[in-house]
């Protein structure tokens, strides 16, 4: 398994990272999504350390606690430092007027509740999972550099954060020389290439490293979706396509036409080939991958040891290709002096 610095950090992560958004299935959301008990994550947990996958990502929120709580107990008994652990807390996790946000009260209290589920001293990787705009962004990273001089954090990213949000932020932090961001945990597919068009630019510069969320553009890249065919039966869209990153239907289908097309020349799986793509693009520290079942964690590992060559990269490109926003196109109408990051 291929390892990265995390952003401008001295941590290591693998490229391929295992998500535990599939742990629980507690509520009707995150029951669409899978139903993994103790047992099967163990089982999941075992496949991915023996491949050399050791960074796992949860959040607060994922079946309201349960996943950190599964996570948690699915890893006892291993040495500490065999694995890494990442979570995130931001959102809404209670009644109350305080359980929601990053202000001091809330990160406190989720840091301490997340701890104690994952039955761990400390987090690897600490994320906050959204922008809180009501709370004062020094008191946000003040709160957090406590947290890491305290030994509970070991390094900080955010989520699906705006380039405004993560550079003042970033500014900030190294104006009173507090612990800086070195992830964001982004959306990213070949369905899905918004990320490029600031946020990448902006991880390059300021040494920021994607942690990429929902790689197969919310399940439609499984290769079970093609034109002209109904959504299977198993498939998570069924309870939460409204819920995710948008996308038309003609632009997918463009898309999928592309990876069959490449996986007949590759002998390679279409999710297999579009989790290569993006470990092929800049600032790319992992891919957050999921499963519901060992043979789809198996397929998805099949992802690393080989590259797609740079004509079928390109390929790729063109038929992903959208129209920018403003100012992004006009800016890459300056490429002279304003390159694209990719």
């Amino acid at each position: 398994m291929e390892h990265r610095y995390l952003g401008r950090s001295g941590l290591r992560v693998p490229v391929l990272s295992f998500g535990t958004g599939t742990f629980g299935g507690h509520g009707d959301f995150f029951k669409a999504w899978g139903q993994t008990d103790v047992v099967e994550a163990r089982r999941l947990l075992d496949i991915a350390l023996e491949a050399g996958v050791n960074l796992f990502d949860s959040a607060d929120i994922y079946s309201r606690g349960a996943a950190e709580s599964i996570l948690g107990e699915a890893l006892q008994g291993r040495p500490r430092d065999s694995y890494l652990i990442s979570t995130k807390a931001t959102f809404r996790f209670g009644d109350g007027e305080n359980e929601v946000g990053s202000s001091r009260q809330h990160l406190l209290r989720s840091v301490d509740a997340s701890l104690k589920r994952l039955g761990t001293d400390y987090i690897d990787l600490f994320q906050l999972h959204g922008f809180d705009a009501r709370t004062p962004i020094e008191e946000t990273l003040s709160t957090l550099d406590d947290l890491v001089r305290a030994g509970k954090l070991r390094y900080l990213g955010v989520s699906n954060f705006s380039g405004w949000h993560l550079m003042k932020s970033l500014d900030l932090a190294e104006r009173h020389g507090w612990s800086r961001y070195v992830a964001h945990q982004a959306y990213y597919s070949l369905i899905g290439r918004d990320y490029e068009w600031e946020l990448m630019p902006l991880g390059l510069d300021q040494g920021v490293g994607a942690v990429v969320w929902s790689p197969l553009g919310w399940g439609r890249l499984t290769g079970k979706i093609r034109r002209g065919q109904p959504l299977p039966d198993t498939s998570r869209l069924h309870a939460t396509a409204d819920m995710g990153p948008p996308v038309e239907q003609e632009y997918l289908y463009r898309v999928v036409d592309a990876l069959d097309d490449i996986a007949a020349q590759t002998g390679k799986t279409v999710p297999q080939i579009a989790l290569n793509w993006l470990l092929q693009r800049p600032t790319v520290a992992t891919v957050v991958i999921g499963a519901r079942n060992e043979e789809q964690l198996r397929q998805n590992l099949g992802a690393v040891g080989w590259n797609l060559t740079p004509e079928q990269v390109a390929t790729l490109d063109a038929a992903s290709a959208r129209d920018k926003a403003y100012p992004y196109w006009h800016q890459a109408g300056f490429a002279e002096r304003n390159p694209s990051p990719v």
